[in-house]
């Protein structure tokens, strides 16, 4: 399952007048869904007097066995790469390693990039947005995939 049908479960469940959803998928993916839930809603009280009546933002927890098996790797290599910088997503969007899809990336994992180099584009409602690199170094990391979405502060790359 990826980003975009997770979000269309929750674009779903938003629009209808269920309170909870919970699915098993046969691959071993859990997703619960819960929305206005009885402990997180709250009363608050404004300088005003009057009482508004609030609601929790929805919970969506993901879990995926294989992912829990893996993030102890993640970790460890998570330690190792600290001394590394991120460029990061500076707008939501769609993530492109190159410029069309028969053309070869604009950075892979080795290469070495200066501060203005042109590492990949994020597209933002149709326009492609050349994303340049904010440090010299070496590529040590492609943290997303051709076309996956990545938000504002997403990591994209990690420069050592």
């Amino acid at each position: 399952m990826d980003y975009k049908d997770i979000k269309k479960l929750i674009e779903d469940m938003g629009n209808s007048n269920l309170d909870s959803l919970e699915i098993e998928f046969p691959d071993g993916i859990k997703i619960s869904m819960t929305k206005n839930g009885r402990n997180r809603g709250g009363v608050t009280q404004p300088y005003g007097g009057s009482v508004i009546e609030g609601s929790a933002p929805m919970t969506v927890p993901v879990v995926q066995e294989q992912q829990e098996k893996s993030l102890a790797n993640v970790q460890v290599q998570s330690n190792r790469n600290d001394d590394c910088k991120v460029i990061k997503s500076p707008m939501v969007g769609t993530f492109y390693a190159s410029s069309s899809p028969d053309k070869e990336p604009f950075v892979k994992v080795g290469d070495r990039v200066h501060k203005g180099d042109v590492v990949c584009i994020v597209e933002a409602m149709k326009l492609m947005n050349e994303i340049e690199s904010e440090f010299d170094g070496e590529v040590v990391e492609v943290c997303v995939k051709n076309d996956d979405m990545v938000e504002y502060g997403t990591p994209l790359f990690k420069i050592r």
